[in-house]
């Protein structure tokens, strides 16, 4: 019978050619159709996705790698140019035999440069004159240094961080002279935790979803060299490409409320209102390890916008956006960043705003959406448009698969443990 249902699947991949991402769903078909018939659906999923190796997921397009020796600057460069967030760095120092434990020294990304320079700088004394090449910079670090803290930002701070603080942080001999391998303490794993090629998509999806990982890299043994990074965006578009497969549709047709999405309660959404400072945003997603944020009316319930990690990456990037506002609020952040898209870069996913669905919505109309609009998170709104929940791309990877009882064992004994100043 297996092998009558996979000359059928070859025929149809024949007939109809699938991209990387759907062959792999097709190989989960196979699988699918022949699962004991008293296992339920999710048992099926997990025992599929344990019998296909994680080599089988198709290579991200970009190999991209940073040398430890590369200037904070320069490592921005490379993440802006490949439109990127992180990348793993390379020990220039580690001999040419090194295993991969010794090769890599973390994966760095655009938030963990950005707040690892606000906090390191050290706050000025109020009555000593700052020196005339670094005054701007060294007025407004003071404030932004409170942003690390616990306290709550206000309109004060939201003033002092204007344009003229991030173009002196930008210019400045210390932006441009440390070194990336100098803010490790920044890095989200240092080292990283990695799969090999041989373990299974199951324990890649736990990663993802559970373990909280953005993204998993792959290695092959024999080189000791990264051979893929997946990532959460990359396994939703592999389940946008399953689209019309029979093991898809059963799960994907079931409406979100059918699967217990949102999972948190409107009380448990992190927030931030719209005149607040953008840096309480910022500060907010660091504190409490999340990726998003929705900006909010003052006083009421209604969303205007989302702002994400990612975003952070317009303070290194683009400092021009706010010369025309004095108070860095985060609705003028977001006026800010899409006027700048709007001239340079009109494909982006964040021009497209903030995207949101109802709870009939099913988790296969969710995933498209996700997928098209390259996006990380929607919000779940009622008919008044007012603010229920929020659904994220480790959301619906949570709800493809479970983590059988005892399932990593050991698994987790070999990761490093991260440095004394990590602040990850």
């Amino acid at each position: 019978m297996a092998s009558s249902v996979q000359l059928r699947r070859e025929n149809s991949m024949q007939e109809s050619p699938r991209s990387p991402e759907a062959r792999v769903g097709m190989q989960v078909e196979d699988l699918w159709d022949v699962q004991e018939p008293q296992l339920s659906p999710t048992e099926k999923l997990n025992a599929c996705f344990e019998s296909i190796p994680v080599s089988a997921f198709p290579p991200a397009p970009q190999g991209i790698e940073i040398k430890s020796d590369a200037s904070l600057a320069e490592a921005v460069q490379i993440l802006a140019q490949n439109k990127i967030l992180s990348a793993p760095v390379v020990d220039v120092d580690a001999p040419e035999d090194a295993t991969w434990i010794d090769r890599y020294i973390g994966i760095v990304e655009f938030a963990g440069i950005a707040v690892w320079i606000l906090q390191q700088s050290e706050p000025p004394s109020p009555r000593s004159p700052s020196s005339p090449s670094g005054a701007d910079f060294a007025v407004a670090a003071n404030g932004i240094t409170s942003a690390a803290g616990l306290g709550t930002l206000s309109p004060e701070d939201a003033a002092i961080t204007s344009g003229n603080f991030f173009e002196a942080l930008t210019s400045s001999e210390f932006y441009k002279k440390t070194k990336v391998r100098d803010i490790s303490g920044s890095f989200r794993w240092a080292p990283f935790l990695a799969l090999q090629k041989s373990n299974s998509f199951l324990t890649m999806l736990l990663l993802l979803s559970k373990y909280k990982m953005k993204s998993v890299p792959v290695l092959d043994l024999g080189d000791g060299q990264i051979n893929n990074i997946i990532t959460q965006s990359a396994v939703i578009h592999m389940l946008a490409e399953c689209t019309g497969l029979h093991w898809f549709e059963s799960w994907g047709t079931k409406k979100l409320s059918e699967i217990g999405l949102p999972s948190m309660s409107l009380k448990e959404i992190i927030t931030v209102h719209e005149d607040e400072p953008v840096l309480q945003a910022f500060k907010l997603m660091r504190k409490m390890r999340i990726g998003g944020i929705p900006v909010v009316e003052r006083g009421g319930k209604k969303a205007v916008g989302n702002i994400s990690l990612r975003d952070i990456q317009f303070l290194l990037t683009a400092p021009e956006i706010y010369h025309d506002y004095r108070y860095i609020t985060a609705k003028n952040f977001l006026i800010a960043v899409k006027k700048y898209l709007e001239k340079h870069d009109k494909r982006s996913p964040m021009l497209s705003g903030m995207i949101t669905c109802k709870r009939d919505k099913t988790i296969k109309e969710l995933i498209q959406t996700l997928d098209l609009e390259k996006i990380h998170r929607v919000y779940v709104v009622d008919d008044e448009g007012n603010l229920e929940g929020v659904i994220t791309l480790r959301d619906i990877i949570s709800r493809l698969v479970h983590e059988p009882r005892g399932y990593f064992g050991d698994f987790f004994d070999g990761v490093l443990p991260l440095p004394e100043n990590s602040r990850v």
